[in-house]
């Protein structure tokens, strides 16, 4: 399904929610400072007030003037002196009987303070109210005067203005604001430079095209054939595909291996040796608790540093039937090039007799060569009926001919269609490799003949080629079904390695008679069901 491309690029979008992270930490934090900067604003103001309040409450000058012992006309020129080296809005004295003993306002001396809020402090305590008076409204701290033998004679209140503590808290808060300012500034700038570098760090790709790209590799890794195995520089596995799983199912290991150590997971992988050492090792043989796999481990290397390691693998008995097959196909294409070449030989002689006018011999030939392979072709038929290993030996026999070695198929000779395609095929491999090695024993021999022996019985199939060749010492015989051992030069001997295998796999034998100089003769003896009693 094709996803939506999004609105936003990712840089952006980063940007954006970068941005409102950011705003929104400021806003809390404005928040927060600003209830505790007005509340400390306030308590600030009362604390100042109090200070000031409780200076002038025993200040000797205002307890003797409202004893009665000084001149109560001199309690304003000093509250007026107090005024000017303080940040108090007023400063107001007051006798027992709430008359006011000062006031900025000269008029208001003298007269009578009817708001309740002095009445706890004309009891003796300290308070604090805000309330509107003549200046305004003010935030006001009420304390006692008392006489040296604690006999109350008055109260002293002192206000601040709330607009001019309202003013305060603005004036805070406005560095605040600047603060937030700035830091909204550098959380953009910032969000930009931190989008860019996630925008650059993942190659310019937006997060729909990283979402496709990681589909499209899964669904690439999980549908090949080979099992893939990748781990980090710690060696925990970080991917394994299907297949992979598959072949550790075959073997007894099961889970999901992603996120453990690969070495508690499969033994033997050697991908620590790869980390370790960089060097990659490629075609090579792993038993997996019984399972033989082909596996390349290389190391995967970014920026000079080795960053991890891939194992790919695949069951070796599936690539060596993969190989056989194309061995089976080699030894079909043979046979028909030898018959092809065969073909040809006969159509230049048939061309150069028209060119000749020899029609009277032309016609003797073609008649000679048409009997001749009515002839074979019908001995083949008859002995051979599967149809596909008819073919496959009557293009051997064309072989045999172009190479100048008589092949005759023994007359008793007899096999019926196969129940199964896949003996067929098993079939030829087998033949055609034995008879291969059988052409090339008789390139130097003076007598090059072979017969070819195919019989049937009772579900048992018995093959016999026998060639008149050098014929094979005795101490060798052991030795030509090893893989790679051959007389022949280098990058031989896989044809009889091949016969051998393929016959342990449909539990068959082989047996080889052969003295020095006197040929040999390969004898198979292999399990064989008829397509005629299959369908009995």
């Amino acid at each position: 399904m094709r996803k939506r491309k999004s609105l936003m690029s990712l840089q952006m979008t980063i940007a954006v929610f970068a941005c409102m992270i950011v705003a929104a930490a400021l806003m809390f934090t404005d928040l927060m400072i600003g209830n505790n900067l007005s509340e400390r604003a306030e308590n600030d103001a009362k604390e100042e007030s109090l200070e000031i309040a409780r200076v002038v409450a025993n200040t000797p000058l205002i307890i003797a003037a409202l004893n009665g012992s000084e001149d109560q006309n001199d309690i304003q020129p000093f509250i007026e002196k107090i005024l000017q080296v303080s940040n108090v809005r007023f400063i107001t004295v007051l006798d027992m009987h709430r008359i006011r003993k000062s006031h900025p306002n000269r008029e208001m001396i003298n007269t009578y303070y009817e708001e309740n809020d002095i009445a706890p402090s004309l009891e003796g305590k300290e308070t604090v109210s805000v309330n509107k008076g003549s200046l305004g409204t003010s935030l006001r701290v009420f304390v006692p005067v008392f006489t040296a033998d604690q006999r109350q004679v008055g109260a002293v209140m002192v206000g601040i203005m709330i607009e001019h503590v309202q003013e305060e808290i603005a004036n805070s808060r406005a560095g605040i604001y600047a603060g937030v300012g700035v830091g909204m500034l550098v959380g953009i700038l910032g969000s930009l430079v931190l989008a860019r570098k996630i925008k650059k760090i993942l190659f310019g790709l937006e997060p729909e095209e990283i979402a496709k790209l990681y589909e499209e590799r899964s669904a690439m890794l999980h549908s090949v054939r080979e099992g893939i195995l990748a781990v980090d520089k710690d060696s925990y596995v970080t991917m394994v595909n299907d297949e992979a799983l598959r072949l550790f199912g075959q073997a007894g290991i099961y889970g999901e291996p992603e996120g453990l150590k690969v070495d508690e997971y499969i033994p033997n992988t050697r991908l620590q040796n790869v980390l370790d050492t960089g060097n990659a090792e490629l075609d090579q043989e792993q038993d997996i608790n019984g399972i033989i796999i082909l596996t390349n481990r290389v190391p995967v290397i970014v920026n000079n540093q080795i960053v991890g390691a891939i194992a790919t693998f695949r069951d070796k008995t599936e690539m060596k039937n993969m190989a056989e097959k194309i061995i089976g196909v080699s030894i079909y294409a043979e046979a028909l090039r030898a018959q092809t070449h065969e073909f040809m030989n006969k159509l230049h002689v048939i061309q150069g007799m028209v060119c000749m006018k020899y029609y009277d011999q032309l016609s003797h030939y073609i008649n000679e060569v048409a009997k001749n392979y009515q002839s074979e072709v019908g001995a083949v038929i008859r002995k051979i009926r599967d149809p596909v290993l008819a073919g496959f030996i009557f293009g051997k026999l064309s072989m045999a001919r172009a190479a100048g070695v008589t092949m005759t198929i023994k007359q008793d000779s007899f096999l019926p269609e196969a129940a199964e395609d896949e003996a067929v095929h098993e079939l030829i491999t087998i033949i055609g490799n034995l008879l291969n090695n059988a052409l090339e024993a008789l390139k130097d021999s003076s007598i090059k003949e072979i017969k070819l022996g195919i019989f049937w019985e009772n579900d048992i199939l018995t093959v016999e080629i026998n060639d008149t060749g050098p014929g094979i010492e005795k101490e060798r015989q052991a030795d030509i079904f090893l893989r790679g051992y051959s007389t022949k030069g280098l990058e031989r001997g896989m044809g009889l390695f091949l016969v051998k295998q393929n016959l342990e796999r449909l539990g068959g034998q082989i047996a080889v008679i052969s003295e020095k100089g006197n040929g040999t003769l390969f004898r198979v003896i292999v399990p064989y069901w008829s397509k005629e009693e299959n369908f009995d």
